[in-house]
């Protein structure tokens, strides 16, 4: 069977909740394989006994019950909400926010534990093309999570385009998926959840995290497979030393990755490091394979514009024009440059640089795992803000980590702060917070600490 499938809509103004032959594997696991015409009846015997609400909040994190508790819903008419985070205070806020509006509840994975099929035939559900189908929500990185409307025409074009970028990876036989990030964040939705629904894929029903048990996972899918992840997993993965059987491939989101880090894995896992570009705004826009492309490829039918103040992407999936924070620099031949965001942009004593760039060169460094680089807001009108930064280096310092970077770093933008941790306080996804950074820096420092403040001498 080619995985290679397109939502056929089955009249007008409708969409095939799953697309593929009944007798297709959906899931597959320690427990065995769950073919797409059992799942429908598991997920027929849930919806029945579902409240009636127009939001429900999914927190469940093994993917089995996440797609029951999704397609569940979905068969009464229920719109997704995806939140940012489990915390309990998110969870309420969310809530909420949508009591007004039809009302919300949320599903988690021990309510769907007890699920059963009882129907023996369940046809495949069709949805309204241009309903609502989700609504996500902005990791809240750089401030307030902001939530995004998804219809389910917008996420069958998405899943056309994701499987034109990746499917030459596994050619027509089944993909199989083992994904490391959540189901609630857009990347894990589209490549986890929609790509096994409507482009005929097949995905683990965990969701593992440790080196272990990402390896286990994948022992347990049949070739070709393809490990769905993010640089933090992946920099584990190499880490630990693990053994993997063979990839059909490995994609990668969330957030920068390193050519360095996709050439090594690349030549350890003897198989290709597709990067994918998107964002909960837009869902996924182009791709490139890191270790050998700095420009990356738009996904058929995007469109970038340059703004003064970031970018403007235009899509199928799209309903209207999206405006993101980035900076691209658009080559002749359509592919184009990430140049930062105009937030991360530095201007210090008439020098330029980028955060990005920065961190970048931070995780160079021999003996650094992990780390980040900030710029503090400033002490004062009119002033400049100092440069600080975060780092797991066990058995560093931080005037040798300062040192080091003094190599590639013009002294202007090295570190005045550098605090070393025994990790930082990244999400689900492998993204960090400011606030919780901006935290950690105000935080008394221990005795004895190897952090050095003024490490970089005085801010201009």
């Amino acid at each position: 069977m080619s995985a290679v499938i397109h939502a056929q809509s089955p009249g007008p103004g409708l969409l095939a909740l799953a697309a593929g032959d009944r007798q297709r594997v959906l899931v597959f696991g320690a427990a065995g394989p769950v073919t797409l015409g059992a799942f429908l009846a598991q997920a027929q015997a849930l919806a029945d006994g579902l409240p009636d609400a127009r939001h429900v909040v999914h927190l469940a994190e093994d993917r089995h019950r996440f797609l029951l508790g999704f397609c569940a819903a979905a068969m009464r008419g229920q719109i997704a909400l995806l939140p940012p985070s489990g915390a309990p205070g998110t969870v309420a806020e969310i809530l909420q926010a949508h009591q007004a509006a039809g009302g919300a509840y949320r599903l988690d994975g021990e309510s769907i534990a007890g699920a059963t099929a009882v129907q023996a035939d369940v046809a495949v559900p069709s949805v309204q093309a241009n309903a609502l189908a989700a609504i996500g929500y902005t990791s809240g990185s750089t401030g307030r999570p902001q939530p995004h409307t998804k219809s389910w025409a917008a996420f069958a074009a998405g899943t056309a385009q994701n499987l034109a970028a990746l499917h030459d990876l596994w050619g027509d036989a089944q993909p199989q998926i083992v994904a490391t990030v959540p189901p609630q964040h857009m990347y894990g939705m589209e490549l986890s959840v929609l790509l096994p629904l409507l482009g005929g894929a097949a995905v683990h029903a965990g969701r593992p995290l440790l080196p272990a048990d990402v390896a286990l996972a994948l022992r347990q899918a049949q070739a070709p497979r393809l490990l769905v992840t993010t640089p933090v997993h992946l920099r584990a993965l190499l880490g630990s030393g693990v053994e993997l059987p063979p990839l059909a491939g490995i994609v990668s989101a969330t957030a920068p990755l390193s050519q360095e880090l996709a050439a090594e894995a690349e030549a350890r896992y003897r198989t290709q490091v597709r990067e994918v570009f998107g964002s909960t705004e837009t869902c996924v826009i182009a791709r490139r394979r890191t270790a050998q492309e700095t420009e990356w490829t738009l996904l058929p039918g995007v469109r970038l514009t340059p703004q003064p103040d970031g970018t403007l992407v235009q899509a199928p999936h799209l309903p209207q024009p999206v405006v993101l924070a980035d900076l691209v620099d658009v080559q002749a031949d359509g592919r184009f440059r990430l140049c930062g965001r105009q937030a991360d942009l530095l201007e210090i004593a008439g020098k330029r640089a980028s955060l990005g760039d920065l961190t970048r060169r931070l995780l160079a460094v021999p003996g650094v795992e992990d780390g980040v680089v900030l710029q503090l807001e400033p002490e004062r009108a009119g002033g400049v803000g100092r440069i600080a930064a975060l780092a797991v280096a066990p058995g560093l310092s931080a005037a040798g980590i300062v040192q080091a970077l003094r190599a590639s770093v013009d002294p202007v933008f090295l570190p005045r702060r550098l605090r070393l941790l025994p990790q930082l306080p990244r999400n689900e996804t492998g993204k960090l917070r400011r606030d919780a950074l901006l935290a950690l820096l105000d935080e008394p420092e221990p005795p004895h600490s190897s952090a050095v403040p003024e490490a970089g001498g005085r801010a201009p």
